[in-house]
């Protein structure tokens, strides 16, 4: 079913604390320092790790004095994010580069205290991370109503809660856009939109950090990411492929050239899927006249529960599947992560709009046909 995307890894880090081993160096030439002051501090020690692409990885250790200061040193090759942490859930984000940084915070919260000075990265970073935290319960509760209202086939009402989330996503990518010299803009894009819902604007941002900051390891891996995407972008030609057929034939996506072409991902199990189906069913009759055409695609993996589904939904357009759930290799060509998704083809096949539904892709279609 549908999901509304979940912010990721702002907060604290999952990590071990134990075998940190310092990579502290002399402090002549380019280097970092980092002079902390916690309140509330009791003497111990605080962790420095550095963020890779799939984990934390410890990198230094400071004492704690009794004051509550703390003393970290090194060098960076570039601006890097890094977590200072007393434990596994108390720790704070900030951009290490090779500058002389200032960290204040209170020792029982640190992600929710600290103030940093010298590092605008680090600075920006903290506006960031507050936009998400306070964004984090207004989502979750309107994706608990999202999927309630389509489980009871309240679709208008579904759309409301999906424009409001819209709004949220907007008043995020403008802060992207207008910081695209820095490392947090580029560290927001990877992780904080979704490229199969935002693909243009995730990768308009890659071309500017191409230009901009383009030995960025941020950069690089939002460039890797999209890379995949780029063929099945907006604008693209879909990549073609073919499925077998209720009837045990199969048919494939470029035989329907020369129409306007949905590709609706769907299966018998997706409750969202099946309270759309009237919908998309009375849209098609309205339109399939006028050289409008779905082609449905199951993410099914039982022969007998879809076609049961077709029938009892009463699909009549094309249906494909290979009964191989989220394996399905037109979901994998597409990289469909959740349904109902859909794909909007023009006469010759090129992608001109995705995840439209509602009254979004009727007015969209209808302005296409008439």
């Amino acid at each position: 079913m549908m999901k509304l995307k979940k912010y990721v890894i702002l907060a604290s880090a999952a990590a071990l604390m134990a075998g940190c081993q310092g990579n502290k160096t002399a402090t002549n030439g380019s280097a970092y320092t980092i002079e902390g002051k916690l309140q509330n501090a009791t003497p111990g020690q605080i962790y420095l790790f550095e963020l890779g692409e799939q984990q934390f990885i410890a990198r230094d250790t400071a004492n704690i004095g009794q004051d509550g200061s703390f003393l970290f040193e090194g060098t960076v090759k570039e601006p890097t994010f890094y977590r200072l942490g007393l434990d596994q859930q108390n720790g704070m984000m900030l951009v290490l580069e090779n500058k002389k940084i200032k960290v204040e915070a209170d020792a029982s919260d640190l992600n929710g205290t600290a103030k940093i000075e010298g590092s605008e990265d680090s600075e920006l970073f903290q506006q960031l991370n507050k936009m998400v935290n306070d964004s984090r319960q207004k989502e979750a509760e309107l994706s608990q109503k999202f999927n309630q209202a389509m489980a009871e086939g309240k679709t208008e009402e579904a759309e409301g809660y999906r424009q409001q989330y819209l709004a949220m996503q907007k008043e995020l990518k403008n802060f992207l856009a207008q910081h695209p010299g820095s490392i947090v803009s580029a560290f927001g894009t990877l992780n904080l939109i979704n490229p199969q819902t935002d693909f243009s604007f995730a990768d308009s941002m890659a071309t500017l950090y191409s230009e901009k900051i383009p030995d960025s390891k941020y950069t690089a891996l939002l460039n890797k990411r999209l890379e995949s995407m780029r063929s099945t972008a907006i604008g693209s030609v879909a990549p073609d492929f073919s499925l077998p057929t209720p009837e045990g034939g199969s048919i494939a996506l470029s035989s329907l050239r020369g129409k306007y072409v949905l590709i609706d991902f769907w299966a018998s199990w997706c409750a969202p899927c099946r309270k759309e189906n009237p919908n998309v069913v009375r849209m098609y009759n309205e339109y399939k006249d006028k050289g409008f055409e779905i082609f449905g695609v199951s993410l099914d993996q039982s022969r007998e529960k879809w076609l049961k589904a077709i029938a009892d939904d009463k699909l009549t357009w094309p249906q494909v599947s290979d009964l191989k759930g989220w394996e399905s290799s037109a979901a994998q060509l597409y990289q469909v992560d959740a349904i109902p998704q859909t794909i909007l083809l023009d006469k010759e096949g090129k992608i001109i709009a995705k995840g439209l539904r509602g009254e979004e892709l009727e007015e969209k279609i209808a302005s296409l046909v008439n």
